[in-house]
């Protein structure tokens, strides 16, 4: 029996870029929940108990950063692991969505979506090729370096 699918939540309200990180975290075998602006961020959150929350910082509604604020003091949805997804690449910016409670903060310009999914899978504890590797050179079998 293949395990459960890992419910993502992906809130962005540009409709082509969302379109692509769907269809990438889709074919990586996650379920996506796409959602354009912060106000159905929030209800989303809390009806589909996602495993991880891609959240974009400029939306429409309520921002990213309110919607971090929200769901970190909202005892159904304060675990969930949240990645801020955002343009916004102030040192100010990051240091925000930190004390606010975001496990990650990435910058659009600075990542490749198949950053995204790595981050994503690293967050969700899901081994990826790479991290097979390092956790191999930790085996007490491995010869001494």
């Amino acid at each position: 029996m293949e395990p459960a699918k890992k419910k993502i939540l992906l809130v962005e309200d540009d409709t082509n870029l969302a379109a692509v990180y769907r269809g990438r975290l889709e074919l990586e075998g996650f379920s996506v929940v796409e959602v354009n602006n912060g106000e159905d961020a929030l209800s989303s959150a809390v009806k589909e108990k996602p495993d991880l929350i891609l959240l974009d910082a400029m939306m429409p509604k309520i921002s990213g950063f309110d919607v971090l604020d929200i769901l970190r003091n909202t005892p159904d949805t304060a675990n969930v692991r949240i990645i801020m997804l955002t343009a916004l690449s102030q040192d100010k910016d990051k240091e925000r969505a930190e004390n606010l409670g975001a496990d990650e903060y990435l910058v659009k310009s600075q990542v490749v979506i198949g950053d995204v999914v790595a981050r994503v899978k690293h967050h969700l504890g899901i081994d990826t090729p790479a991290a097979s590797a390092d956790a191999s050179a930790e085996k007490p079998d491995a010869p001494a370096a």
